[in-house]
């Protein structure tokens, strides 16, 4: 028996914002279709899975009725601690697969295993023989780095930055410190509701010539992206947005 493929399928970026884009503006017409004829899925949470399959059933007419798809969840320890340090074995998800099946792998926005749990799901795609296969999507890291203006050539994704205030300084000072002295963009993100005390901590950390540059809501109407120096920021706040998600970047 052939085995089934496993298609990383990239969601909107509108997870948890009050409006949503339309599918056809921010998903390629192949990634629907091919997303529509998938009856297997792996996702992080099954509510949120069937939500999305129900906008593109709207578009493209699925294989199966939402009710007949096969959804599995990704353990919670997944969500919290990250599953790229190989101590989460994904093989027993993939037992579709081996039966002739292609599953889809779903985050709650943008790509899957990117910035989101998932790359351990890739991992035993590949120790089992089966093909990955990425489909094209936003991902909201490399749209912000691209409108950000800092250096695209060499960036870093860093991921969280420590909740503790004084940990959440010193980190910021040593990405900083990179940023500066290899003009490596370093790129992070925060929980939507300390967006806030974040940007504050960044705007009253950071050198005054050091650029910083947020983005919100990308591939939304009312998106947003600032990108300026320190010394511009502190002498015209901005209020950070406790709602939407956020990409938060620094360099020169």
């Amino acid at each position: 028996m052939s085995r089934g493929k496993l298609y990383l399928v990239p969601a909107p970026l509108d997870f948890g914002c009050d409006t949503q884009a339309p599918l056809q503006e921010v998903l390629p017409l192949g990634t629907l279709l091919t997303a529509a004829g998938i009856t297997h899925w792996i996702c992080e949470n099954a509510k949120s899975a069937r939500a999305y399959l129900r906008r593109i059933d709207a578009v493209a007419p699925l294989a199966a009725p939402l009710q007949a798809q096969h959804i599995q969840e990704l353990p919670r320890e997944v969500h919290k601690k990250g599953d790229h340090a190989g101590q989460f074995d994904a093989r027993p998800l993939l037992a579709a697969a081996l039966e002739g099946h292609d599953i889809g792998l779903l985050s709650e926005a943008g790509m899957p295993a990117v910035a989101d749990p998932g790359s351990s799901v890739a991992r035993a795609a590949h120790d089992l023989g089966i093909q990955v296969v990425p489909l094209v999507g936003p991902t909201s890291l490399l749209l912000a780095l691209a409108a950000s203006g800092l250096n695209g050539q060499n960036f870093a994704f860093v991921g969280y930055l420590p909740q503790d205030a004084a940990a959440r300084v010193q980190r910021i000072r040593e990405l900083e410190v990179l940023a500066l002295k290899t003009g490596q963009t370093q790129l992070f993100i925060e929980t939507p509701y300390r967006n806030a005390a974040l940007l504050y901590a960044l705007i009253q950390t950071l050198q005054h010539d050091t650029r910083l540059a947020v983005a919100r809501g990308l591939t939304l109407a009312d998106a947003s992206l600032r990108s300026e120096t320190v010394k511009a920021w502190r002498a015209r706040p901005s209020a950070a947005d406790e709602r939407a998600p956020a990409i938060f970047a620094i360099g020169r």
